[in-house]
């Protein structure tokens, strides 16, 4: 729904408009209508540098996601959990949802893993596009969760790359690291 006051729009990091169903930066047009938050408690220079030094002129959601051609807007992810492959950036949120598609993931496995892994690759790239050079699939019994049911992105992607990282106290069950690194150790 539109909102009065806010001019939302989505560019490249250029500070381009992008085309409809490109994913971009979603940002706001100043100036802010009035109401809108214009700093932090005690911390002015914290709030300009953070929400305003990006893209002079326009105040950063920092968030990613795409306008479509009847000008909805898509929010897909938070814009440092988008992947940059090839020049193309691609969001994590939109390769999860291509790759919950599959029946056999979240629930269980029911069918041989090479051909569930076949058909995952096939529904990231019809619906992300050839770009999206996704090829290793590792199944695991669970995802580390936040109390709040977001998962650690960055956390599990240094896991997986063999790099330090860090369980904050927010994650409800911090085995599901161990079991996970022990996955990736005989997979990987």
């Amino acid at each position: 729904m539109p909102v009065p006051g806010y001019n939302v729009t989505v560019i490249d990091d250029d500070m381009q408009e992008v085309k409809p169903k490109t994913l971009g930066n979603i940002v706001v047009r100043l100036p802010l209508p009035p109401g809108a938050a214009l700093s932090l408690w005690q911390n002015d220079e914290l709030f300009k540098e953070l929400y305003f030094s990006r893209f002079p002129g326009y105040y950063d959601t920092m968030d990613a996601g795409f306008v479509d051609e009847e000008g909805f807007l898509y929010i897909m992810s938070r814009s440092d959990d988008v992947i940059n492959v090839a020049g193309h950036r691609l969001s994590a949120g939109a390769l999860e949802e291509s790759v919950l598609q599959h029946p056999a993931v979240v629930d269980y496995l029911k069918q041989d893993i090479e051909e569930v892994v076949g058909e995952i690759v096939k529904l990231v790239r019809e619906n992300i596009g050839p770009v999206a050079a996704f090829r290793k699939v590792l199944f695991v019994g669970g995802l580390p969760k936040t109390r709040s049911g977001k998962i650690p992105r960055s956390a599990l992607s240094n896991l997986v790359n063999k790099k330090p990282y860090k369980i904050t106290p927010t994650i409800e069950d911090p085995d599901v690291f161990k079991t996970i690194e022990e996955t990736v150790r005989k997979k990987l």
